[in-house]
């Protein structure tokens, strides 16, 4: 099974884009009109950040060509590609600091860490954040992401060290800042509104080493054109500067990605359980913490 699905996904590699995200957008449809639950939670958090109704629908197909595209991205042919603010790059490579690439789920967030490893990975390269698959075949094709200039950090204790490392080495590292951490590694802050529980991480890597921080995503053309790399400063209050608590910077850091998903939120995934409270989380630490924002 595991030799059937691979050969599936490398298959899948050959296809144009294009067709990958005609697919992908099927697939997205599916998935939404056999679920419920992802219905009503797709709904629920675009309403929640003030969208219309249009943009929970829209967001279906853009969720669906996240996937699909996937095997074209990790073993395939190169794809077209646009920049929009790389200069921002440019400005904090050149204090010489270690770099921290901020990103949400939003439009692809794979080909932003490999176009940034292509074009600045010779001076500066980046290592990625992210979650092992469970399922033995995927881990062994997420393997294929790592290239000249782009190396990968699991979401463990030893991966986290990796990224202050690299860090400190004056290399850059890239996370998903809106991504739920497990219990202990998070702090109650709002985003869009509502308390979600957020990563403390990112604060403390920039913190800890130094570290710069840019805000980038992937924007996907329409009818599988490619992309375009769009590229933001980091401004927390105005000054670009982390408060030293966590519960504020979290706060901080949240706004940001609150200020890409404006900028095409169409392409966010509001499926994503960003609101849930991680196991050995209490819901009352929540509740309290709820209580206390709005008084």
């Amino acid at each position: 099974m595991t030799v059937i699905f691979q050969l599936l996904f490398r298959g899948l590699s050959l296809l144009p884009l294009p067709l990958l995200h005609v697919l992908g957008s099927a697939l997205g449809w599916l998935t939404f009109l056999a679920s419920p639950r992802y219905r009503r939670r797709l709904f629920a958090h675009a309403r929640q950040a003030g969208f219309p109704r249009w943009v929970a629908l829209a967001s279906v197909a853009e969720s669906g060509k996240l996937a699909a595209e996937l095997p074209r991205l990790w073993l395939g042919r190169p794809v077209h590609v646009e920049w929009d603010g790389v200069a921002h790059i440019e400005e904090a490579m050149a204090h010489g600091d270690g770099l921290l690439y901020l990103t949400p789920h939003l439009g692809c967030f794979e080909v932003t860490a490999q176009i940034v490893a292509q074009r600045f990975g010779a001076r500066m390269p980046v290592t990625v954040l992210y979650r092992p698959s469970r399922q033995p075949w995927l881990r062994e094709l997420m393997e294929a992401r790592s290239r000249p200039g782009l190396h990968t950090a699991p979401t463990t204790l030893a991966g986290v060290k990796q990224l202050i490392k690299a860090l400190k080495q004056r290399q850059a590292v890239g996370l998903l800042p809106d991504q739920v951490p497990p219990a202990g590694q998070g702090v109650w802050a709002p985003f869009f509104g509502r308390e979600a529980y957020t990563m403390t991480l990112s604060a403390r890597l920039a913190q800890t080493a130094g570290a710069r921080m840019v805000l980038i995503w992937g924007e996907r053309l329409s009818w599988g054109r490619g992309y375009r790399i769009r590229v933001r400063p980091f401004r927390a209050d105005g000054d670009g500067r982390l408060a030293p608590d966590a519960q504020t910077a979290a706060r901080q850091v949240n706004q940001a990605m609150e200020s890409l998903v404006k900028e095409c939120p169409s392409q966010y995934l509001w499926s994503y359980d960003r609101y849930k409270a991680p196991a050995g989380v209490s819901l009352a630490t929540r509740l309290e913490t709820e209580r206390a924002t709005r008084s």
